[in-house]
This record gives C-alpha cells, sequence and structure tokens, in this order.
C-alpha cells in the first residue's frame, strides 16, 4: 500500500460523489425557496395591487357622486342651476393653490421613506 495506491481512491470517489450529490441537492432545494418566495411575494403584490386599483376606483366614483350631489344641493338652496358647481369648482381651486403653494415634497419623501424603508429586511424569514 503506497502513497498512491488505487484502493485508497477508489474508496474516497464514493464519499465524493455523495458529497457532491448533496451540495446540488441542497442548491436545488434553495433555490425552489427561493422561487416560492418569489413567487410568493409577487402573488402577495398582485393581491394588494387588485385591491388598492379597486379600493380607487370606488373611493372615485364615491368623491365624484358626492361632489356632484353637493354642487346640485347648492343650486337647489340657491335657486340657481351653475352656482352650486361654481362654488365646488371654486373650492377646488382654492384648495389647488393652497396645496401647490404650502405642501413641499419633503413631506411626501419622509411620508415615503416611513412607510417603505427597509421592508425587504422586515420580511426576510431566514436567520443568518
Amino acid at each position: 500500500m503506497g502513497l498512491f495506491s488505487t484502493e485508497e481512491n477508489a474508496s474516497k470517489t464514493p464519499h465524493n460523489d455523495s458529497l457532491v450529490g448533496n451540495l446540488k441537492g441542497y442548491l436545488d432545494t434553495r433555490l425552489d425557496l427561493v422561487r416560492l418566495e418569489v413567487q410568493e411575494k409577487a402573488k402577495h403584490t398582485f393581491v394588494n395591487v387588485a385591491h388598492g386599483i379597486t379600493m380607487a376606483v370606488i373611493g372615485l366614483f364615491f368623491f365624484l357622486f358626492l361632489n356632484l350631489f353637493l354642487a346640485f344641493l347648492l343650486n337647489d338652496v340657491l335657486d340657481s342651476q351653475f352656482w352650486g358647481f361654481g362654488i365646488v369648482a371654486g373650492f377646488y381651486l382654492i384648495l389647488l393653490i393652497a396645496f401647490v403653494m404650502g405642501v413641499d415634497k419633503s413631506a411626501f419623501q419622509a411620508l415615503a421613506d416611513k412607510t417603505l424603508g427597509n421592508t425587504i429586511y422586515k420580511s426576510d424569514k431566514r436567520q443568518a
């Protein structure tokens, strides 16, 4: 049994093949886990987007019909055909001017930072 014996090398080959096989299996399983996590996040995102769009459309219709109701109510109170709509439009014009003049984008940036900050690390359930 010399230094380069074929019996020793032959006995180590199945062990190495087993180790490589286990490593490949581990990597395949890990890749499948990552795929499942991405699929789950995509499904969750789709549900949230669909829910948000539905709520936005319903909210827009509510807002539109509420404003029409207020305009017609003001028309009836003022005994006019158009002053109610003018008052509602004027209210939104004043609101738009106040918003453009007074609200800084940094307020929205702070809100975005607070809402979306570090969501990747918080949602990672794996432990290091």
